[in-house]
């Protein structure tokens, strides 16, 4: 009899791949989107301010978001990038995404909103699978850390065996 079922199942390796993949992808877009506004932020808190004309947010609290914006999605496109606070930098940038949905749905600019959602499930996706986040600064920093705790307890014990 011939098997006609398939191993359909994910490899541990295949899904940190993945997740590198995913995470230098969403890392850049977000770089780029601080790093092309970090020039010109006046003319961005412009522009938001214009934008969120007629909304319920008073205007002090819009020009100040807008002025933190790029620099919060510059430095978290660089950590989501090296994977370094791979797990701070997604919910920061999250939070970021819940901020930014509140400003564009309270003017009813939907188009926006629906870009924004799919940031949202990208970066739940990121944060959901951060145990495959091998490939990143914050895992070498672990196995870094784990050799340094390992090679200090074997001294430990040697120096307790020395004491006998």
């Amino acid at each position: 009899m011939y098997d006609t079922r398939t191993d359909v199942s994910l490899k541990p390796r295949d899904l940190a791949v993945a997740h590198l993949l995913l995470r230098l992808l969403i890392g850049v877009n977000f770089f780029n989107h601080g790093f092309t506004r970090i020039g010109n932020i006046p003319g961005f808190v412009e522009q938001t301010v214009k934008t969120l004309q007629g909304s319920y947010f008073p205007e002090p609290l819009v020009r100040l978001n807008a002025y933190l914006v790029p620099i919060i999605e510059l430095v978290v496109g660089v950590l989501i990038i090296l994977g370094l606070s791979t797990r701070i930098a997604l919910i920061v940038t999250s939070a970021l995404m819940v901020m930014l949905m509140m400003g564009v749905t309270s003017v009813q600019k939907w188009e926006i909103a629906t870009s924004q959602l799919i940031y949202g499930i990208v970066l739940f996706a990121l944060l959901a699978t951060c145990r495959f986040n091998w490939f990143s600064f914050d895992n070498w920093l672990q196995r870094k850390h784990r050799r340094v705790d390992v090679s200090e307890r074997s001294d430990e014990v040697l120096s307790y065996r020395d004491r006998s």
